[in-house]
């Protein structure tokens, strides 16, 4: 197994997974939790997806891992003290988005990848990154999949009791529903939802993937609730059993979509 390559893309830092050959590979860009693993270095090796022969580049979330504050997540924690979509779950997906062309061309020319369509991965609030790639961009894309998914920001939000919405917050959060607007979910989705996951969650998964048929695919793993390592999650640390269930479902789909 080739040692990480470490780096910023854009601005955004990343932890590259290379493939065991050398030459041109495909291309998978994953975005991370805010549970742990909440670093794109903890997400590496939380799902490193060994045995798919194609480069695997964790990106960093907002105020995540090397963009952490004075070395903590204490910032994201006030910003979701403030108000948890407008200040925290909101611009987070957003950013992550907006800085994602910028950084795919820099992956691009840095590593030895190939030029064609790229795979996406995102588990939690990454997730929601994930699908609005996905569905909100021009970024060709030959294979998607969320774990523990934030598909619907409502179901998020009402993480936060006693949450009121206004006009404003009530159109941000709906423009992170993807359990609407379906149509544009055009490549083939892999949905892991965990049997311990928060119950709206695996709601919102088994939603999503009925809505989508023969477009995606459905795992339930037992046991797994909704973080993927254990706390604090910043560093990489061993794969949980669990998680590694996951990883096994992931490198499946991705050896057989990326071929």
């Amino acid at each position: 197994m080739r040692p990480p390559i470490t780096g910023t893309a854009g601005d955004v830092p990343f932890t590259a997974l290379p493939p065991a050959h050398g030459g041109p590979a495909p291309l998978i860009v994953t975005w991370h939790m805010m549970d742990p693993p909440r670093s794109d270095a903890a997400f590496a090796a939380a799902l490193p997806m060994t045995d798919v022969p194609a480069w695997r580049v964790h990106l960093g979330m907002p105020l995540c891992g090397a963009r952490m504050v004075n070395g903590t997540t204490d910032a994201i924690v006030d910003l979701a003290r403030q108000d948890p979509l407008m200040s925290f779950l909101h611009p987070f997906v957003e950013q992550a988005v907006d800085e994602f062309p910028a950084a795919l061309t820099a992956l691009r020319a840095q590593l030895t990848t190939d030029d064609g369509p790229i795979g996406i991965l995102g588990a939690s609030l990454g997730a929601a990154v994930a699908l609005r790639v996905l569905t909100g961009t021009d970024t060709p894309v030959r294979a998607a999949a969320i774990v523990n998914g934030a598909i619907r920001m409502r179901s998020v939000v009402d993480l936060f009791p006693g949450y009121s919405y206004d006009t404003h917050s009530a159109a941000a959060a709906d423009s992170l529903d993807f359990t609407t607007n379906t149509d544009t979910i055009t490549a083939p989705l892999l949905i892991i939802t965990g049997a311990l996951d928060h119950p709206a969650f695996q709601a919102d998964a088994h939603h999503l993937a009925t809505t989508l048929g023969d477009r995606a695919e459905l795992h339930t793993i037992p046991d797994l609730a909704h973080p993927l390592a254990d706390e604090p999650g910043i560093d990489p640390a061993p794969q949980l059993p669990q998680a590694h269930e996951v990883d096994t479902h992931l490198t499946t789909w991705f050896r057989h979509h990326l071929a």
